[in-house]
């Protein structure tokens, strides 16, 4: 299974610019692509990715979409001079032509067939094309947006005809509308395309009607095309990851890619002049770490929009870190979606229910008048890009320092360690005997002569001893008695440095909870039961979820709606994973769970596991140790409504002190 990660980057695509006056088309500058590929460089990225040798498309691959028509003019560009250029560019909306705008229009096409290429063919497993022109506004016969050819849409045709793909995921975080895309795909059932962004109302441009939550595609492709309109500036860190979690991923794991195409564009992040967003450059680390669950980690991230060169290098730099395996930085700020926001999710699932089994169950009405409908969309003051600069270099700094990239292994004296990853270490050091048995014997006396139970305790409080220290990202520890283990851990933890531990219980257990913890711990139980009379606790929910026998899980349903929802929320600095023998989901549903999870808390992961299941510890250590990539988490089915009706009223309890729960607006 490839691990690498591809970047595709040429100077030459820097050869064209606007020649002439135009206030419109003046933010589309060079030094886009080249500054973002010298922050990749000072970040040391550039050099660990595989670096892709960019080529000239074909016309026969340019009219995969385009007509032979709107070919000719753009070839045409190549001898006018400027007078000609500017009366041809006029011809389109928001569009200019260069003597070298074919030339660079064709390297940034071929660049991201390229890299379709060595992800399609095992070369590598991800990764990002850094070109321009970008290409999700241009249409078939049309120059729009800086859009010379489609780049995102040629590179979806081409890769269902080359590898005979059925089912291919389009995800546009830019902040204009991709309609281009959506045009060439909306009565496509094989390409299910998402989009957020600015519309207000349809006062932002493009200024489309067809920009709205009720444009669903139609024939076939009705269901397929989803859109999600901001209707207010200011969207945040909190909100984009709510529209993850309840819009795209849920209908994306319905979907089932083969591949996964990212419009990646950065205009949508904070301090641009377009977007007026508030999205900091960790929150695309995190969008990205959450695509990566889906086909099969087929991703690949194509550049279109960002005009703030430092906060577009900046957003660049974190989504190449993560396609690379990196630890997420936490994300910033409150993870609260406004009011706003939760209107367009509320109308996105409304009008997608019919068509999504996993939206099935949803009791949700349509919202005809949003709250912002008839508000002023005139925009603020922008903010001097001399305080932007200066608070993206602050918070870079915050965010970002050394991680350890090492996981650590409890095994048994006699375990095979020949298969492990050349990051896993395995634990030898121990706690001392008198701190080990005073730990047991606060939840067990009987236990106290159980040696392998004492060899486990004192290597797993010496692994977490080091997880605090910084000395190893996270650790996997076999035991006889998880439940015990599990308690022994968080009383250990309680008295180290980690501010918020997050604890989930996978199974037929419940380990005790310090009530006076002042929320320094969080703890979920996942099991198939859960206690009919209990008191309410923020800080202790249960998800009663049991999977049915025979093929696919439909668990992905519940930790993108209630797991991921409280745990971001939360925002620990160490989760604690627990393992149960007897439980209500399989092996792929606790992988799919762990490596989530490892977005949070910048991989600082606790898994406990029964020395009974070598190939969960396996499979786990590969998650743990970023060997997973690529790593089939399916089949998927729907949620019966049984178990969607059970979370929904723990949801409804949970909501007012988690926000993320929530994907209504009330």
């Amino acid at each position: 299974m490839a691990s690498s990660t591809a970047l595709v980057y040429d100077e030459e695509m820097t050869s064209y610019k606007l020649l002439w006056d135009n206030a419109e088309c003046a933010i589309e500058v060079p030094e886009r692509i080249s500054v973002s590929y010298k922050r990749l460089q000072d970040y040391g990225l550039a050099e660990r990715c595989v670096q892709l040798p960019v080529r000239e498309a074909s016309e026969e691959e340019i009219m995969l979409i385009h007509s032979p028509e709107y070919l000719e003019v753009v070839k045409s560009t190549q001898t006018m001079d400027v007078e000609e250029l500017r009366k041809t560019s006029e011809k389109y909306i928001a569009a200019f032509f260069h003597p070298n705008s074919y030339r660079c229009a064709k390297l940034s096409l071929g660049g991201t067939l390229q890299l379709v290429d060595a992800v399609m063919s095992g070369d590598v497993c991800n990764g990002l094309a850094l070109i321009r022109p970008p290409g999700h506004h241009s249409q078939p016969s049309e120059n729009n947006g800086f859009c010379v050819f489609n780049n995102v849409a040629v590179a979806a045709k081409y890769a269902k005809n080359k590898y005979n793909l059925q089912r291919i995921l389009i995800v546009d975080w830019d902040i204009h509308h991709g309609q281009g895309i959506q045009y060439i795909f909306e009565d496509d059932p094989s390409v299910l395309y998402f989009s957020w962004h600015r519309y207000e109302h349809g006062s932002f441009w493009p200024n489309l009607r067809e920009s709205d939550y009720d444009f669903i595609g139609k024939d076939k492709g009705t269901g397929y095309n989803i859109n999600l309109p901001w209707n207010k500036i200011g969207m945040s860190n909190g909100d984009y990851i709510a529209a993850f979690f309840h819009v795209l991923l849920p209908l994306a794991f319905e979907f089932n890619p083969e591949l996964v195409l990212v419009s990646a564009g950065y205009d949508s992040g904070f301090g641009d002049p377009e977007g007026l967003m508030r999205a900091t450059p960790e929150c695309f680390s995190h969008l990205t770490h959450l695509l990566m669950h889906v086909g099969h980690g087929k991703l690949c991230a194509v550049l279109e929009g960002g005009y703030h060169l430092g906060s577009l290098s900046e957003s660049v730099s974190m989504t190449v870190r993560t396609l690379l395996g990196d630890p997420l930085p936490r994300l910033s700020g409150e993870m609260v979606p406004c009011f706003s926001a939760l209107e367009s999710i509320q109308n996105s699932r409304h009008v997608h229910a019919p068509y999504w089994k996993s939206l099935l169950h949803d009791e949700t009405r349509l919202i005809p008048e949003p709250s912002t409908k008839g508000l002023s969309t005139a925009s603020p003051q922008h903010t001097d890009v001399s305080t932007i600069d200066e608070f993206l270099e602050n918070h870079m700094k915050k965010i970002l320092h050394a991680v350890p990239q090492s996981t650590t292994c409890i095994l048994s004296p006699k375990a095979d360690t020949s298969r492990l990853a050349t990051n896993v270490q395995v634990e030898e050091s121990t706690a001392p005997s008198d701190q080990v048995k005073a730990a047991i014997s606060l939840f067990s006396q009987e236990n106290l002569d159980n040696e392998s139970l004492l060899e486990s305790v004192a290597k797993t409080l010496a692994a977490i001893d080091k997880i605090a220290n910084a000395q190893t990202k996270n650790c996997i520890a076999l035991s006889s008695n998880s439940s015990l283990l599990t308690q022994v851990a968080l009383q250990h933890v309680s008295r180290l440095s980690f501010e918020r531990v997050l604890c989930v219980c996978i199974g037929d257990m419940d380990p005790k909870l310090d009530t006076t913890n002042n929320g320094k711990t969080l703890m979920l139980i996942i099991s198939e039961d859960k206690p009919t009379e209990r008191a309410h606790s923020d800080y202790k929910c249960f998800l009663k979820w049991n999977e049915s026998p025979g093929e696919g899980s439909s668990f992905f349903y519940a930790v993108f709606r209630f797991v991921l929802p409280v745990a971001y929320s939360y925002q620990p600095d160490l989760i604690i994973i627990s393992v149960e023998k007897n439980r209500s989901i399989g092996t792929k549903d606790i992988l799919l769970l762990t490596s989530l999870l490892q977005g949070l808390s910048e991989g600082a992961v606790l898994s406990i596991v029964p020395e009974s299941e070598p190939e969960l510890t396996g499979a786990l250590c590969n998650v743990l140790s970023g060997c997973h990539l690529g790593m089939d988490f399916g089949p998927y089915k729907p949620p019966t409504e049984e178990c969607v009706q059970d979370f929904k009223d723990e949801a409804v309890v949970m909501e007012e002190k988690w926000k993320l729960l929530q994907c209504f607006a009330k």
